[in-house]
């Protein structure tokens, strides 16, 4: 319970970071997705039998329908996090079938 509500507050505070001051400092061109690469870490490095890096992908990608104008234009909530649990559903899947 105490991992989770830590996520939590981790996740929004990547989100207002992200939405709100990164913006003005793009990295050789790029705007950075801080919360993609929090999720993809937490699911390469957590253990196969848990399920915090599918929650982290749900959590942040609501954090980020809510807070950010949208990809592309699109701004119905529920983009972000389908391409989120997508990205985290295939790295356990990946990992659970060629890494033992």
């Amino acid at each position: 319970m105490r991992k989770i509500l830590i996520l939590i507050i981790f996740l929004y505070i990547l989100v207002l970071l992200q939405t709100s001051f990164l913006p003005y400092f793009y990295i050789f061109g790029l705007l950075p997705n801080l919360v993609l690469i929090t999720v993809i870490l937490i699911n390469l490095f957590e253990k196969q039998q848990e399920n915090l890096g599918i929650f982290s992908a749900f959590i942040g990608g609501f954090f980020l329908d809510i807070f950010s104008k949208g990809f592309l234009g699109i701004n119905f909530i529920g983009f972000n996090i389908l391409i989120l649990l997508g990205i985290a559903i295939f790295i356990k899947f990946i990992l659970k079938s060629y890494v033992r």
